[in-house]
């Protein structure tokens, strides 16, 4: 097996396996005809390099300095478009115009972040190809009655189309971590509109995980459930137990009973 090494920097365990490298930027498919790709903390480049040979309109961010200043040497076909700030502050509209896809080996730490700035920008990020803990992976292509299924499962196969392609065992990172990771790919929907207020849907969905093991009757409670309203059969389920569509359900029912 051919290695690279790299450094760790900002909980981020760098991948040193080129033919893992290789498959995941290979994974990226371009969905609804987007080329710009955006790599997060591409660390020494390892994925980067076959990025570039499946010929995207690359751009990378990374917070690190010493990266940045790795990656303009490496890379200078890359000038201007290796950018230096955080992805969870960075308005990438300054840099990038239009669409673009996001690939990445996720730093642990802040994945579910990175997902929720996703969700932000759904109608600006058609895919998402990265790896991250086999955990936070594996819950966020977990269908509905699934343990575990949770807020992310719920929030963005609202708007993506997700598939759990592979797993990566720690032996292949420098440093390696405790865990095995996966890779996951998210293909933009064409939902537009959920149907129900998105914001109060938002709020369901997080509150009715908040105590997992209990009936949304009581995790919702908090929301001034009306009378009617603590009848409905679908509180007697747990959150896990809803598929998206039942969320948005529940939601127009939750504020029509509040209209009353």
């Amino acid at each position: 097996m051919e290695k690279v090494r790299a450094k760790k920097h900002l909980g981020q365990h760098f991948l040193t396996d080129l033919g893992i490298a290789q498959k995941i930027a290979q994974s990226v498919t371009g969905h609804k005809g987007v080329k710009q790709v955006l790599e997060i903390g591409p660390g020494m480049g390892v994925l980067t390099d076959y990025l570039l040979e499946e010929e995207w309109d690359l751009f990378l961010v990374d917070i690190d300095k010493e990266s940045i200043a790795y990656l303009n040497k490496k890379y200078p076909q890359l000038e201007g478009k290796i950018i230096e700030g955080d992805f969870l502050k960075y308005d990438f509209a300054k840099s990038m115009e239009g669409d673009y896809i996001i690939a990445g080996n996720f730093p642990y730490n802040i994945s579910s972040q990175i997902f929720f700035k996703v969700l932000n920008e759904r109608n600006k990020v058609p895919e998402v190809v990265c790896m991250l803990q086999k955990e936070v992976a594996r819950r966020i292509a977990s269908p509905h009655g699934n343990k575990e299924y949770g807020i992310l499962s719920v929030l963005l196969q609202a708007y993506y189309d997700i598939e759990y392609l592979f797993t990566v065992p720690p032996t292949v990172f420098d440093p390696p971590p405790k865990v095995d990771s996966g890779v996951i790919r998210l293909k933009r929907n064409d939902t537009e509109e959920l149907g129900c207020d998105e914001k109060l849907f938002f709020r369901v969905v997080k509150q009715g995980f908040s105590t997992r093991r209990k009936t949304l009757r009581n995790a919702l409670k908090s929301m001034g459930l009306s009378d009617e309203m603590k009848q409905a059969p679908v509180l007697d389920k747990r959150a896990e137990q809803l598929s998206v569509e039942e969320f948005i359900s529940l939601t127009n029912k939750l504020e029509a009973s509040w209209k009353k």
